[in-house]
């Protein structure tokens, strides 16, 4: 066999990614900015970079050298981590280096052998890989129905359940724009003596009071985790998990993502504790973004579709190839608008997602649409 032929199987995978307009490539940034998760427009911030920059002058080290448990303990994460559970109103947090592996420590460690994770079928790859790789049993319910996942429950215990039931959802769903029912949720949780686990990704910096999120009532309860990535609205990376001092202590004892990886540099640490200052002390970035929704929701509605009422909008175009070819051809006019297909979303639900940031405004919104709506009907 010749060494060529090793590659044989994964050739014919790529080829089959292609058949089904499924093939992958990465593309630099171009056009106005449509697609980024940059909602308030800090990650290119003047001050945010000034706070990195006096930090690093001042001997603020760039790695952190190590693990948490081992040298990597910067002083810098602890004070983010205290200023992060001020913020939201936890107990604790505890700084991660990105959302996907915080979902997946969580998962991963505080659901116990007997528990049961009841996902939302349309949450987040990382939480879906961090369930299947727990020691919890796990079910799947019907998208965004408080009433599925309290039959998920009853299901379970009939069937002998009986540990604890973890419900898990995304406060705003990353690809539909749409809200979890927070207060079903947690009705649930509470009837059932279980813990909710929320990921507020895409609501941190832009909702609730001073953009702590659509959990933050919630938040400080012992039966509640919530996740606030700091790659997002916050403009950095990392992500921030808030809980109980407990789970908080435990994860640190007992997660293996946590415990054995190198803390997240310093520097975004840095840079969280001045996002989470600008959230209150520029609340106007939260109200030019909320404009800029509003007028998509005019443009989409135009164009014969039901807006999501969010930053994240949504565009179902159904068929894969048309979806990568109407988002080809708005890049060709200047709008970095992308297409989204399988397996990030359903199958036959491939589309644009339109991502509004303070990176852009109302002029080149409008001119977004009006490009859409030239191209919709071709």
């Amino acid at each position: 066999m010749s060494d060529r032929a090793l590659l044989d199987r994964y050739e014919a995978s790529l080829r089959g990614l292609a058949r089904k307009s499924r093939l992958r490539s990465l593309s630099g940034r171009a056009g106005l900015d449509f697609a980024s998760n940059d909602y308030l427009g800090l990650a290119g911030n003047r001050r945010m970079a000034e706070a990195v920059a006096t930090a690093l002058a001042n001997g603020t080290p760039v790695g952190a050298t190590g693990s948490r448990l081992l040298r990597g303990n910067d002083p810098h994460h602890e004070a983010l981590e205290e200023k992060a559970a001020r913020f939201f109103g936890a107990e604790r947090a505890l700084f991660f280096g990105g959302g996907y592996v915080a979902n997946f420590a969580v998962l991963t460690t505080l659901p116990q052998k007997g528990d049961l994770i009841v996902l939302d079928e349309l949450i987040h790859a990382s939480a879906h890989e961090g369930a299947r790789a727990g020691r919890a049993e796990v079910v799947e319910v019907k998208h965004n129905d408080a009433d599925a996942v309290d039959d998920a429950i009853k299901t379970w215990r009939a069937g002998g359940g009986i540990g604890r039931a973890w419900i898990v959802a995304e406060s705003l769903y990353s690809m539909d724009g749409d809200r979890a029912p927070l207060a079903e949720l947690m009705a649930v949780a509470d009837r059932h003596d279980a813990f909710l686990f929320v990921d507020e990704a895409h609501a941190t910096g832009v909702y609730g009071p001073q953009g702590r999120g659509l959990a933050h009532y919630l938040q400080g309860r012992d039966n509640v985790v919530v996740l606030h990535t700091c790659g997002k609205a916050l403009g950095g990376s990392g992500a921030l998990v808030t809980a109980p001092a407990t789970l908080a202590d435990y994860i640190v004892n007992r997660c293996r993502p946590f415990i054995y990886a190198t803390a997240p540099s310093p520097l975004m640490a840095v840079a969280a504790m001045e996002a989470l200052d600008m959230l209150a002390d520029e609340p106007e970035r939260r109200a030019k973004l909320a404009a800029l929704v509003t007028l998509a929701g005019t443009g989409t509605e135009a164009i014969g579709l039901k807006p999501s009422g969010t930053q994240i909008l949504p565009l179902i175009v159904g068929d894969n190839g048309r979806a990568m070819a109407l988002a080809e051809a708005l890049q060709q006019r200047g709008f970095d608008v992308r297409g989204i297909r399988p397996p990030t979303v359903p199958e036959g639900t491939a589309r644009l997602r339109i991502s509004l940031t303070l990176n852009v405004g109302e002029a080149d919104v409008s001119a977004l649409f009006e490009a859409l709506a030239e191209e919709w009907k071709r």
